[in-house]
């Protein structure tokens, strides 16, 4: 197992990775800090959303001021997301969790390796609802803003209990129900904005239920946020396809030995 002291390494590099892609926060952190660290579940979640809060704020700052973020959409899923998470830290802070922790790591794997596979076939479904989208353009946008509310409903339920799915799983969802309108700018603007709150829900819940570990968030943080700045400068002079192949393939690995556990 890794010393804390590589701690602000890890963090840079999911930092960079935020920043470049919008995703990574609590996918790509939590396997690093359970089989790199080998911190226990219950820590990893609560640090992890704390530390996913803070990088995501770093990297939003710059893709605000480019103007990336489309705010009618964050605002969607915020209905859903937000009061989601509410109702699961409520939940929590009334003694009623998962006690298997099993369970809970299972349900972890299973989300990165879904996002493993929305990163990596992402673009195609875009594709396809492209296609939907103008050939029944009446139909497709009638369930539009319903369907993001339900959404983000269902992601910040998830994000609450395993620190994972307002990235990869959130940008898969926009895709899907904006396939018109997500450059792919946007695309990691809207999707970094639209976590900020849920992860600061649930994360400071969990700090003042005791689970979050200060002092690695601290070495984290130490690592992420100038690496999250640098990443969202970056995101326009890198190849985002080679990076998403590359961080899919990484997270389809960590989700199967999560599973394997």
């Amino acid at each position: 197992m890794l010393d804390v002291v590589w701690a602000p390494a890890a963090g840079a590099f999911v930092g960079l990775i935020v920043g470049l892609t919008g995703v990574g926060g609590g996918a790509l952190m939590a396997p690093i800090l359970l089989f790199a660290f080998g911190v226990d579940l219950v820590t990893v979640v609560a640090t992890d959303l704390l530390f996913a809060t803070v990088t995501k704020i770093t990297a939003s700052s710059v893709h605000h001021r480019n103007a990336f973020v489309d705010w009618q959409i964050t605002k969607r899923m915020w209905l859903g997301s937000i009061p989601a998470g509410i109702i699961i830290m409520a939940v929590v802070y009334q003694g009623y969790s998962i006690e298997s922790h099993a369970v809970i790591l299972k349900l972890l794997g299973g989300l990165i390796l879904i996002s493993a596979l929305s990163l990596l076939f992402g673009s195609k479904l875009q594709l396809l609802q492209r296609a939907n989208r103008i050939n029944d353009p009446e139909h497709f946008k009638k369930y539009q803003g319903p369907a993001t509310t339900i959404a983000g409903g269902l992601l910040g339920g998830l994000v609450a209990l395993t620190s994972v799915g307002a990235g990869a799983l959130g940008a898969v969802i926009l895709r899907s129900l904006y396939p018109l309108r997500m450059t792919a700018h946007k695309l990691v603007a809207t999707d970094t904005i639209h976590a900020i709150p849920v992860s600061l829900i649930a994360g400071f819940s969990y700090l003042l239920l005791g689970f979050v570990d200060l002092t690695l968030l601290g070495y984290l943080l130490a690592g992420s946020i100038p690496a999250a700045l640098l990443g969202s400068k970056l995101m326009n002079h890198l190849p985002q396809q080679t990076i998403k192949l590359l961080l899919g393939s990484a997270l389809l690995i960590a989700g199967l030995k999560i599973l394997a556990t």
